[in-house]
């Protein structure tokens, strides 16, 4: 006999009846991954390397002597391990570290992270049948995490490539690994995001991820629902050495293209424009009479540099880079390095507020990097934006290869100290006009209009940035 109890005037068993139904339709909705692990997983692999590192110290601290113990002392051989006194060098001992890597051809290469085989002295590639083969590098790339390895076998599962650029934010993703050396883990989640810049990964859009990813699955594939890599799984952001929720996957199409260099070439080539960017705020883009915050915005453009033969300069601020839109910063210089070496690309740029449109031909990207040191100003000038500057001396132009600028010596509380001007900062232009001396400065200074913000490039560490000012409202 049915239940005749009712609930919001309906029949309780009616209630139960659709709490059912839609509990079974959101479990519908649910992905299932058995079938992608079964298809995919024989193209994945384990990696462990051997590397040789120090086991001991090669000097004592400063002020230190090992004491002089009896021959048959129980220390003896202890202080030996760690200072190692009789051969007067450290000894080297053999470390183990673990990784992951996939498949991406039959005849045997093997895609992983540059940072899984760093050093390592010896790569056993350890397939999903058990045999464990000897993997030699083709090749790496330090600025993608990038490597290539090749194994000695034939007819090989091949992991299926798709497109990063397809995936969309809240999309499920899998991924499969050796975490802690537990081989063939998989671990599900979404797309968090895509396109993130992290700090010294300037050439990688990276796509983020709350798929669990711990030490060990470094250089294993992330998969989407078709069972197709779509990313390399590099890095994780963690304050414990674990997961967070927050891990990083190189795009499948920048991993490729690297492999693909690497193989053909030994070497990877990247476009270079030679330009210094920043972040645009709110601040600066009222100062360039922008609407609202967009591209890149020019803080140095290197000499010899394909951007000074093509006529960039500081300020300006470059929306679209070979008819690819830049929203931020950090979305150029994957753009740029990806762009095929000597050939000439249209960027259009804002430059006294007017969209103008510059021709570049790109030069390829160097190892080499130089920096700049800030030394301590001598003559003092006060003005009115609540610092003290000071001339920069020849030699101290010479030395940090300045044409021009005055060095921030001292702050008081004001407009500048709240804009982010520091101390030894030297300041090379405000309001788009170059600062040559502290008396011209002072000049400058006082013919801003109150109210205005302004931009002003200074140099730091050898780095230069923009910062917006608010001028003071005359008293």
């Amino acid at each position: 006999m049915f239940n005749t109890r009712k609930f919001f005037g309906y029949p309780l068993w009616m209630m139960l009846s659709l709490f059912v139904a839609v509990q079974s339709a959101q479990a519908r909705q649910l992905p299932g991954f058995t079938e992608l692990v079964k298809e995919a997983g024989p193209a994945v692999v384990n990696i462990s390397t051997t590397q040789k590192v120090k086991s001991g110290m090669s000097e004592l601290p400063e002020g230190f002597d090992i004491p002089e113990l009896p021959e048959d002392s129980p220390f003896g051989e202890l202080f030996k391990y760690f200072f190692d006194q009789e051969q007067g060098e450290p000894s080297l001992r053999d470390a183990q570290s673990l990784g992951s890597g996939f498949i991406i051809s039959a005849d045997g290469y093997v895609l992983t992270n540059y940072h899984v085989v760093k050093n390592a002295a010896e790569i056993i590639v350890r397939l999903n049948d058990r045999r464990e083969l000897r993997g030699e590098v083709v090749g790496t790339d330090k600025r993608s995490d990038i490597a290539l390895l090749k194994i000695d076998a034939r007819d090989l599962p091949v992991a299926r490539i798709g497109k990063s650029g397809t995936l969309q934010v809240g999309e499920w993703v899998l991924a499969i690994g050796s975490p802690f050396g537990f081989d063939y883990s998989a671990t599900a989640g979404i797309v968090s995001a895509k396109g993130r810049s992290l700090p010294r990964e300037n050439y990688v859009p990276f796509i983020q991820t709350d798929v669990a990813i711990n030490p060990g699955n470094s250089g294993g594939p992330l998969f989407n629902q078709d069972g197709e890599v779509v990313g390399v799984n590099s890095q994780i952001y963690s304050r414990t050495g674990g997961y967070m929720g927050l891990s990083f996957a190189i795009p499948i199409e920048v991993a490729m293209d690297v492999a693909d260099q690497l193989k053909t070439k030994g070497h990877v080539s990247r476009g270079w424009l030679g330009v210094l960017i920043q972040d645009i705020t709110l601040d600066l883009a009222e100062s360039f009479g922008m609407k609202q915050p967009r591209g890149a915005l020019v803080a140095k453009v290197l000499e010899d540099s394909p951007a000074e033969a093509a006529g960039f300069k500081v300020g300006d601020v470059i929306t679209t880079f070979n008819s690819r839109a830049i929203k931020d910063s950090a979305s150029l210089p994957p753009i740029v390095g990806s762009t095929k070496v000597g050939v000439f690309v249209p960027v259009d740029i804002i430059r006294d507020r007017k969209q103008i449109e510059i021709k570049v031909k790109l030069g390829e990207l160097s190892d080499d990097e130089a920096v700049a040191k800030v030394h301590k100003p001598v003559i003092e000038k006060t003005n009115r934006l609540g610092v003290t500057i000071s001339d920069l001396t020849a030699k101290q132009k010479q030395e940090l290869d300045l044409a021009n600028g005055v060095v921030v010596e001292r702050l008081v509380a004001g407009v500048a100290s709240n804009a982010g001007v520091r101390k030894g900062d030297i300041i090379i232009s405000i309001n788009n006009t170059s600062v040559n001396s502290s008396e011209q400065f002072q000049e400058l200074v006082e013919a801003l209009p109150a109210g205005d913000s302004v931009a002003v490039l200074v140099q730091r560490g050898g780095s230069p940035t923009f910062l917006a000012i608010k001028v003071p409202e005359d008293s």
